[in-house]
Parts: structure tokens; sequence; C-alpha cells
């Protein structure tokens, strides 16, 4: 009779470690998921900015520097490897299509223009889209790290080897600012 409890407990706790692997698992590949929805729509703003600077380079030919900033930016993105990189380069472009934004609104000819709306209202979306992503993927994050430091499953973490992850943080004192827009 003994033996058949040791062997109910030993079954219960093989169980109970597989189930918390597998949700360890799951809330990783949720993880991976979510930092592939931020990558897709910061790749479809890098696909939109170069049609949306062209379109606003004929009526801003003084905002050089602005436009050759979003061009390094833009063109840095595949050299950016951790969270945290793509993070401050995201903080970056994104003030600087703000100021963009800003000075597109002393130009009516230019907010008149079918093109410049159009796209204008794409990376509109897109930045809320981003927005949307960056949420989910912190809101992701935390609950996986939060698994990996609650009993019982921080032990299973610690014995697969279970890294934390970095959250995408972008703002920074910069970020917070008006944008300042002067001629």
């Amino acid at each position: 009779m003994i033996g058949w409890i040791i062997l109910a407990i030993v079954v219960i706790l093989v169980i109970a470690v597989i189930a918390m692997y597998n949700s360890l698992v799951q809330a990783r590949i949720k993880v991976d998921n979510a930092w592939s929805q931020i990558d897709v729509q910061l790749q479809r703003r890098f696909d939109l900015i170069p049609n949306f600077v062209e379109t606003v380079k004929g009526y801003m030919t003084h905002e050089k520097e602005t436009f050759e900033k979003i061009t390094d930016l833009r063109s840095s993105w595949s050299e950016t490897q951790t969270v945290a990189e793509k993070a401050n380069l995201d903080n970056e472009l994104s003030t600087a299509l703000k100021t963009i934004m800003a000075v597109a609104e002393n130009y009516p000819d230019l907010k008149a223009n079918q093109n410049f709306s159009e796209l204008s209202e794409e990376l509109r979306n897109t930045e809320n889209k981003i927005s949307f992503s960056r949420q989910f993927y912190n809101d992701t994050v935390t609950m996986y790290n939060t698994k990996l430091e609650v009993f019982p499953s921080n032990i299973i973490a610690n014995i697969f080897k279970f890294k934390a992850r970095e959250l995408f943080t972008t703002e920074s004192d910069e970020a917070r600012k008006n944008v300042k827009v002067s001629f």
C-alpha cells in the first residue's frame, strides 16, 4: 500500500513538473511572438518612411538635417540586436517623425497633398499599432518574468535555465518634451 502511495506522489510530482515546464515554454513563445509583432510594425513604419520623406522633402528643403537623421536611423535598424538598442532607435525615430509632422502643420499646400495625407495617416496608424504592440509585449514579458520568480515554477525555471526577458522601454526625457518647431 505504501508503495502505491509513493508511486502516486511521484507521478503527481512528474505531472506537475511537466505542466510547469510546458507553461514556461508557452510563456516564452508568447514573448517571442509579441516581440515579432513589434518588429513587424517597426518594419512597416520603416517601409513607409522613404515615401513619406520624399513627399515632404519637396516642401521643406530646410529640414535637411531631420531627413538625414531619419535616413540614418532607418539604415541602422539592421545593426541593432537587443531590445534596448531597438527601443532606443525606435525612440529617436519617433521623435524625428514627430518633428516632421509638427513642421508639416505650417505648410498648407503640403497638408492638402493627397499623397502626404495618405502617408501621414498610414504612419499614424502604424504608430498606434507600434504602441499597442509595445504594450502587449511588455504585458507578456511581465507575465513570463513573473512565472520565473514565483514558487514553485521558479524552481523549474532555474533547473531548465529559463532567462528573464527585457521590457521594451522607449520613454526618455527627450521623448516627453513637446516638439519645438523653429524656422
